[in-house]
């Protein structure tokens, strides 16, 4: 396993204005915290097409409150808030944000991670250089393709490259971007280590098989307090309508199956997240969700926060 962390470069861009009439109870005021905004895979529930119990019966969406997958990270004292992944229900997800972003990290180029940029726009809120913080395909990307080209010509945003494994500083914070294998078809894709004061995260919500990855998971949970990981699908039984080849998550029996030697301590660290509208992790009282957690897991929530 190669080194997760070895160059440091420095990267300071606020542009926060605050918002009063929000609070956290599980925070603490002038601390770093991070909050869940979303849990669900690009499509959504309900999502489009869909016949299957679990998007024709739209209360479990409903009494849930349940979004497209999505991360902010405050930093009170300095009326900061960054943003990980610009969702098509980026609308609601702005409005629980203490602050404007002062940043907003995107993973890759599939429509649940970047399609919420085009609310930047003109036609919607019409920002002012919004730093957007990107790789070097995911750049080429938005600045020679339409739409997103116009964000950056009438700078509604402003997007500063990313490098793998280099550590960008931002207040109390060190955020580190790391290349995984996913079907890079526009971009490339990476996952997020956010370093804070105390704990440290992983956000990796999309990758291919983790025997793909050059990285070890179980490495990486010896160096991190959470883990966000990919849990799109969660047995072989939601795939019925597609080929494996062409979305190949790992699937959440196969996640727990690869961690199941470890300690309790370890494997409490993993939050799954990203889930499918097909899967059954989505639904708080189903067997697969009380599954997972008798296996030690947890399956992330939105609303939950956590101190950094």
């Amino acid at each position: 396993m190669k080194p997760i962390f070895f160059k440091v470069f420095i990267f300071i861009s606020i542009i926060a204005i605050h918002f009063a009439g929000y609070s956290q109870s599980n925070v603490t005021p002038d601390k770093p915290y991070l909050t869940v905004l979303g849990t669900v895979q690009d499509g959504g529930l309900p999502h489009i097409g869909c016949q299957k119990t679990c998007c024709a019966n739209a209360s479990l969406a409903q009494q849930n409150s349940l979004k497209v997958t999505a991360l902010s990270v405050t930093q009170p004292k300095i009326n900061s808030t960054l943003l990980f992944e610009a969702t098509p229900e980026i609308i609601s997800q702005w409005g629980q944000l203490p602050n404007i972003p002062s940043g907003i990290f995107l993973t890759h180029a599939h429509m649940g991670h970047y399609a919420g940029l085009l609310h930047l726009g003109r036609e919607a809120l019409g920002a002012k250089n919004i730093p957007v913080l990107v790789m070097p395909r995911m750049k080429s990307f938005l600045k020679q393709n339409a739409p997103w080209s116009q964000l950056v010509e009438l700078e509604n945003i402003n997007l500063i490259e990313l490098e793998d494994n280099v550590k960008n500083k931002i207040g109390q914070l060190y955020i580190t971007p790391i290349l995984v294998p996913h079907r890079d078809e526009f971009s490339e894709t990476v996952a997020y280590q956010i370093q804070g004061p105390k704990k440290t995260v992983l956000f990796l919500p999309d990758i291919d098989k983790w025997s793909r990855w050059e990285n070890d998971l179980a490495e990486i949970l010896k160096e991190v307090d959470y883990a966000f990981i990919d849990a799109t699908f969660f047995d072989e039984s939601e795939l019925n309508y597609r080929p494996i080849e062409e979305i190949p998550h790992p699937l959440v029996k196969e996640t727990i199956s690869l961690l199941q030697p470890l300690s309790k301590k370890l494997k409490n660290k993993v939050f799954f997240i990203h889930m499918n509208h097909t899967n059954p992790m989505l639904d708080r009282k189903s067997e697969a969700t009380k599954w997972v957690l008798k296996q030690g897991f947890n399956i992330a929530r939105e609303g939950q926060t956590f101190k950094l």
